[in-house]
């Protein structure tokens, strides 16, 4: 069975850093994809952040918003993505999520929807910015 669980999250001031984790399960973690979603409330969900498989050379795309300040990676030794985010601001509260679509390119991985039936989430973590 298919598990995501996402981890890291907490309170910060503006400016500080955290790291949020994608422990995955239950399916070839190289092959696909991994995309960090995020949803502040009265908002929709937008994606972040998208790590591509190992065929797709782990090619990394951001929305315009984070660049330069969040950096996404994966570990296929661990099954594991993460999501270093530094010098966060007001605006990047939220819960995030981690998902797959189980496409092996951040463009499809991107597009995902919560209502997707293939699209496998996590439960999310929240992340809170706070002075």
């Amino acid at each position: 069975q298919v598990h995501l669980v996402e981890s890291g999250g907490g309170l910060v001031q503006p400016g500080g850093s955290l790291r949020l984790s994608c422990e995955t399960s239950g399916f070839t973690f190289d092959w696909y994809a991994i995309g960090w979603f995020r949803q502040a409330p009265g908002k929709e969900r937008e994606g972040v952040s998208c790590i591509g498989s190992r065929d797709e050379s782990y090619r990394t795309e951001y929305v315009d918003s984070v660049k330069g300040r969040f950096t996404i990676s994966r570990d296929k030794d661990k099954d594991t993505s993460y999501l270093q985010m530094d010098n966060l601001q007001y605006e990047d509260a939220a819960v995030y999520y981690c998902v797959t679509t189980f496409d092996d390119d951040c463009d499809s991985t991107m597009a995902a929807k919560v209502e997707d039936d293939v699209a496998a989430w996590g439960q999310g973590t929240q992340v809170t910015v706070s002075s």
